[in-house]
């Protein structure tokens, strides 16, 4: 007989793979930047949003927060290392510097911002259970953000009628990612990380089945460069 946390673990280590994938979404982006020397018109907007989400889970793992959450901790660390290399990218090729400016900026206020909820958990909360609120709260708030960012483009598609510039990827990457976290926090009941991504998995099942149902009616074109391989980051999710 499996025990609950051996089970827990395994299911943990499939939601570390997933979301790998996830952070690694990305990457043809940035290589494209790379071999255009140019970041053109991608914005750094969802990289630092996902570096602000990654630190916020860190913290939440941590054992003097959350206890056994190691597999939450690694995970989001690597995500954070991913999303800082692709904005190390992304100002070196800015070449205008209209960009740099916002990442230094929005990672400065982003460092503040978590250091100042550190200290406040630290100060102000002396259980493990006040701190997992405090902190889990915080992270279900951007978690929720990250994974319903794609259906701002819903309007569009069904507009068009069209799914040209729907992130179909993303949408693909973060049902199953959310699906699997769910689980993960089931089996040992983690209500925050329940929350966000269970609400995640519905979000990614909307984005989906809008995809089927206006995808045969999409023109084809291989010149346009949709949205996941633009400006869409994949969100953390623990």
């Amino acid at each position: 007989m499996v025990s609950a946390e051996t089970a827990r673990n395994v299911v943990g280590i499939i939601g570390n793979v997933i979301s790998f994938g996830l952070f690694l979404s990305p990457a043809p982006t940035f290589w494209r930047i790379i071999k255009r020397k140019s970041v053109e018109e991608f914005q750094p907007y969802a990289y630092i949003a996902t570096c602000l989400n990654c630190m916020c889970w860190i913290l939440y793992g941590l054992p003097v927060v959350h206890p056994d959450s190691t597999l939450v901790v690694t995970i989001n660390f690597v995500g954070l290392v991913l999303e800082l290399i692709y904005l190390a990218i992304f100002c070196i090729y800015d070449h205008q510097n209209k960009g740099r400016k916002k990442v230094v900026l929005g990672l400065l206020v982003e460092v503040v911002f978590v250091g100042i909820v550190a200290v406040i958990t630290f100060t102000c909360f002396h259980t493990h259970v006040k701190r997992s609120l405090f902190v889990g709260v915080i992270c279900d708030v951007f978690n929720i953000i990250m994974y319903a960012s794609p259906l701002s483009i819903v309007k569009k598609v069904i507009t068009m009628k069209s799914v040209e510039y729907m992130p179909f990827f993303l949408s693909l990457a973060g049902c199953p990612n959310g699906a699997i976290w769910t689980v993960y926090a089931l089996i040992k009941l983690d209500l925050y990380i329940l929350i966000s991504n269970g609400l995640g998995t519905i979000f990614g099942l909307i984005q989906l089945i809008i995809y089927a149902c206006y995808y045969k009616r999409t023109p084809k074109s291989e010149d346009v460069v949709k949205p996941s391989e633009v400006q869409l980051s994949g969100a953390t999710r623990a």
